[in-house]
């Protein structure tokens, strides 16, 4: 789990204060929060949530969403601001469509790590992913372009503007050669994800300088405690 400070944000929030280690948006989104740990928890442990509760959520609010979502690259400026303003005049609608986004985000969680251990993603997840991306195809439009057409998003100011982009990108992942090369991060109570662009796919952690830097000190901690013993 990484985090940098952000000062371009016209938002405060935790969640544009994340450094973006995925490799694509969707993956990105999946790493909106500090980590998933094992749940101690019974129910947790019998859901669909792969006994995994979440440490430190950072899409506690819309505006969170949005700061994550300009933060990325998903919406310029102009969107962030017209999309803030109707979240401000329609606030049920844009919790719903936190409570979704957040929903979407754990189904794509749950999708990614069984694709990444070799297991079917459930029904009931796969189908929540086809609504999305069913959602967001309907937002696509070919606009003639320099050479031929190109897929443009539509501009209205639907709060739920920044799923499509993320949809999208995980439609892309689950049906691309680079699939192989999702990769969970090894850190300690870390699991972000990410997509191993590395030539020989050596990649272990989500960025070196935090939870690789980590790892190498509890390494060297722990042979100091082993050779006092010894």
């Amino acid at each position: 789990m990484v985090t940098m400070p952000d000062t371009s944000s016209p938002m405060t929030s935790p969640a544009a204060q994340l450094k973006l280690v995925g490799g694509i948006p969707c993956l990105d989104f999946v790493n909106t929060v500090g980590s998933r740990v094992p749940s101690r928890d019974a129910a947790i442990r019998r859901g669909e949530s792969l006994g995994l509760e979440i440490v430190d959520e950072k899409l506690s609010t819309y505006d969170d969403l949005l700061s994550w979502s300009r933060h990325a690259g998903l919406l310029p400026d102009t969107v962030v601001r017209r999309l803030l303003a109707g979240a401000r005049h329609s606030p049920r609608e844009s919790a719903a469509v936190l409570k979704r986004a957040v929903a979407f985000r754990e189904v794509l969680h749950r999708i990614f790590i069984d694709l990444l251990h070799g297991r079917s993603p459930s029904r009931a997840d796969t189908d929540l992913l086809n609504r999305e991306i069913s959602i967001a195809r309907s937002h696509q439009r070919l606009s003639a372009a320099t050479q031929g057409y190109a897929w443009m998003w539509d501009t209205d100011a639907a709060l739920d503007n920044m799923l499509w982009v993320v949809a999208d990108s995980a439609a892309r992942l689950v049906t691309s050669a680079n699939l192989p090369r999702l990769r969970q991060c090894a850190g300690h109570r870390c699991g972000w994800l990410f997509v191993d662009s590395t030539r020989n796919g050596s990649r272990h952690w989500c960025d070196m300088k935090d939870c690789g830097n980590a790892a190498k000190v509890r390494r060297f901690r722990q042979r100091a405690r082993a050779n006092k013993k010894s």
